[in-house]
């Protein structure tokens, strides 16, 4: 039992440097080399435009869920006002950025993994290093990229929707006063709330693309080894999200507090 736990933790360890690594040679490559502007347009246009579907779909959802479990506690106190701003201050910090992360690697981190996984079992890649075409340029770089610039503005469209959605919920069905709704909301909510949401959404945009490129890139074994390579990149991505996610919130609390 410890020699299996201590290589378990030698296996995450390996990977947690491999990926380091391939994040070096990602910066690197955007530092001295332009990439392509027809990769990175296609890659954002599957990432971004091609994701705003379920990421609408589950921040509506998760507003107007959180709009109605609010409300019903507070109304016990009679704080029904109350309810816009925990909405928003819990979409724009919390659950808009953690969900979007999460959403994302389920469809977009998942792909990225199965398309590399299934080019390096085919031998794509070594196809392109013998045309003397570093992968990281060719593949990853565009990737990333894209993923870093989705994130942030899929969040945007997930905490307004949601927003929305709750304000729909608690004013049209749960009968709260609209005026004190929108007041308290744009109160209590600060702009370290959007700020904080934002930042995060740029880290998770990192994780999921760098650990979906990274499995798909290490993925041996054929058709299985594809399967279970998009398998790991999605575990390790939503867990890395939300361990992650928990020191961000202590971090940034502390900095903005202290700002």
């Amino acid at each position: 039992m410890r020699s299996i736990l201590i290589g378990r933790i030698q296996e995450v360890l390996l990977d947690l440097g491999e990926i380091l690594i391939l994040c070096k040679e990602t910066l690197v490559s955007v530092r001295y080399h332009r990439p392509s502007w027809r990769d990175f347009l296609g890659q954002l246009y599957f990432i971004g435009v091609k994701s705003q579907t379920v990421v609408v779909t589950t921040g509506a959802a998760t507003g107007m869920v959180l709009c109605a479990q609010t409300f019903f506690q507070f109304h016990k106190v009679k704080m029904d006002t109350a309810t816009g701003a925990v909405v928003s201050v819990g979409m724009c910090s919390e659950l808009g950025p953690v969900l979007a992360g999460l959403m994302l690697t389920g469809r977009v981190g998942a792909a990225m993994a199965a398309e590399l996984g299934t080019m390096k079992v085919t031998e794509q890649i070594d196809a392109l290093r013998t045309l003397a075409t570093h992968p990281v340029d060719q593949l990853v770089v565009p990737r990333v990229l894209a993923t870093l610039v989705s994130a942030p503005l899929l969040t945007i469209e997930s905490v307004f929707v949601g927003i929305v959605a709750s304000y729909i919920v608690g004013v049209q069905l749960l009968g709260i006063d609209g005026a004190y709704y929108l007041s308290n909301m744009r109160r209590l909510t600060d702009p370290a709330d959007v700020i904080m949401g934002l930042i995060k959404a740029v880290v998770f945009g990192a994780i999921i693309s760098t650990v979906s490129c990274y499995k798909g890139l290490s993925c041996r074994g054929g058709a299985e080894g594809v399967g279970r390579a998009t398998t790991e990149s999605v575990v390790m991505a939503s867990i890395s999200i939300l361990i992650v996610n928990f020191f961000l919130t202590l971090l940034l609390t502390r900095l903005f507090a202290g700002a």
